[in-house]
């Protein structure tokens, strides 16, 4: 409670510079703006009516969401009846994790400890309530999922992540894919923070289901994606009219399926252009923290997300420093967005093995499109002071 009263304190008393009247956006990983072209594509199909009706508006809406489907599924490399519409990455990561595991007889999970939560919980409360047996992969200090011993023996599932939401560190897919296919494991992967920012082909990688969700890479929020095997399939996490393979009931959201498939075929096309572009952003970004604040440590050694930085101030208060940034015009976060307003240590950053004082510092800084060398600029030129204030708050917790 001190240490709150502390942040309070530092981010009422401000910092010396002058907060700009537009936020730096530096919480890509949460949710990148909308693309202009989603939002064309969404009001061009938001009058469209059921596309389960049997008339001639009916069909319209139909023929919309069949080209939507077929044009993800040709970007991500699926057939089109693997494509599954979904509410959330979220809804997509827990169809694939909880239908996988009772379609099977095995009641063996084989995970990561640093999931997104969408896939953490999940396991977790499988474990729980419906007697899963759960072997965590072994984690190492860069943030990788090290030892794939446990694959070797059949499970109902495994599921590891593509990206890891909070540090930005790139896992080894396709070595833990050939790992579970020769053990006749089905795979998820959770690839909401992949899709969209690095090449993605669900038919080569091997994997049972993929989960992914629009408003990571310019989509509409509210609008998922399940890349699904027929064969094996998950069960139906809900039951209903059928739609969408079985697997997810309910009338389809044609005008966000159509936005999200504008939105993943422009992000595409620009991916190529962008890695660099965030990957030279990102390398400014790094080089003037250091320099203003020499002690700093970046997360991980590992290959990254390009744009995706992970720092820790060891010793500051993580809400001060938020408070602070959010003061002098900079948007940011601790971690997962999702456990936002949550005051509990990383449990990615705990599975890595990172010190508690250190983690306790930790600053995601997540840059996309619309970042620019400016907003990069404003982070560097605020950073010391801002560290500093929260430091003084954390040495409540940290003397």
């Amino acid at each position: 409670m001190r240490a709150e009263v502390a942040a309070r304190d530092v981010a009422e008393k401000g910092s010396a510079a002058a907060p700009r009247s537009a936020a730096a956006y530096f919480d890509h990983a949460a949710t990148t703006p909308i693309r202009q072209s989603a939002v064309e594509e969404w009001a061009r199909h938001a009058a469209l009516l059921n596309p389960g009706g049997q008339y001639r508006s009916g069909r319209q809406a139909a023929a919309a969401l069949a080209d939507a489907r077929e044009e993800i599924a040709e970007l991500l490399g699926a057939d089109p009846a693997e494509v599954i519409f979904t509410g959330s990455g979220t809804e997509a990561d827990n169809i694939a994790v909880r239908g996988l595991y009772h379609a099977s007889p095995n009641n063996r999970i084989v995970a990561s400890p640093i999931e997104h939560s969408a896939v953490l919980e999940t396991v977790k409360a499988l474990a729980a309530h419906e007697g899963a047996e759960v072997e965590w992969l072994p984690v190492g200090r860069a943030g990788t999922v090290e030892g794939l011993a446990a694959l070797a023996a059949p499970a109902a599932l495994a599921t590891v992540m593509w990206v890891n939401n909070e540090t930005g560190v790139i896992q080894p897919v396709e070595q833990v894919a050939r790992a579970a296919a020769e053990a006749g494991t089905p795979l998820h992967v959770d690839a909401v923070q992949a899709v969209g920012k690095v090449p993605v082909d669900f038919h080569a990688l091997g994997a049972t289901t993929l989960a992914a969700s629009a408003h990571k890479f310019g989509g509409p929020r509210g609008t998922g994606i399940l890349l699904a095997r027929r064969s094996p399939a998950p069960l139906p996490v809900i039951t209903g009219g059928g739609q969408e393979r079985g697997l997810r009931s309910g009338t389809v959201d044609v005008a966000s399926a159509a936005a999200t498939a504008a939105a993943l075929r422009e992000a595409i096309a620009e991916m190529e252009r962008e890695h660099d572009r965030l990957i030279a952003l990102g390398d400014r970004l790094v080089s003037g923290i250091f320099r203003e604040v020499p002690d700093a440590q970046l997360t991980t050694t590992a290959p990254t997300l390009p744009g995706h930085v992970h720092v820790l101030f060891s010793g500051a208060n993580g809400d001060s420093l938020l408070m602070l940034l959010d003061a002098n015009g900079v948007e940011a976060s601790l971690g997962s967005a999702c456990a936002a307003g949550v005051n509990r240590s990383s449990h990615v950053l705990e599975a890595m093995g990172v010190a508690p004082r250190d983690a306790a510092g930790a600053l995601r800084l997540t840059l996309g499109r619309t970042t620019t060398e400016e907003d990069v600029d404003v982070v560097v030129g605020v950073i010391a002071d801002v560290v500093k204030r929260a430091r003084a708050a954390g040495a409540l917790l940290w003397p």
